[in-house]
């Protein structure tokens, strides 16, 4: 992770958007992704980062979580991308488990388009 991103969690958990569970969770699982060769930088991985800390703190203050109109559309554009719909579904259920925060599809979902865009500006 570059510090930039570094500092987007930063700022995000000390202006108390998101609580420091989550900004740790999230942190953990930029890390794994660097390690498994992602290339995780502020350009590349800032909306995944961002879009993923105020999901889960919204889900972990109770706040209810939109379905979207366009859950289909999104559905149709991870087709090509399995290994990013698998690997949201494994970030979904670590979230679950680690800070009790169930994701619901349409979220795994825009996690997974997130994930495909990573993977892409990553080296094969």
């Amino acid at each position: 992770m570059d510090d930039q991103l570094a500092l987007r969690i930063k700022l995000f958990r000390e202006s108390g958007q998101v609580r420091p569970e989550v900004a740790a969770f999230v942190s953990d699982e930029l890390a794994a992704l660097s390690e498994q060769g992602h290339t995780v930088t502020e350009d590349t991985a800032g909306m995944l980062t961002s879009h993923l800390m105020l999901a889960l703190t919204r889900l972990l203050d109770g706040e209810p979580i939109a379905v979207f109109t366009t859950d289909d559309q999104v559905a149709a554009e991870l087709a090509g991308h399995p290994e990013a719909v698998a690997r949201a579904r494994e970030v979904a259920g670590r979230a679950e488990r680690a800070l009790g925060a169930a994701l619901p599809d349409s979220e795994v979902n825009f996690l997974a388009l997130h994930l495909a865009v990573l993977a892409q500006h990553s080296p094969a």
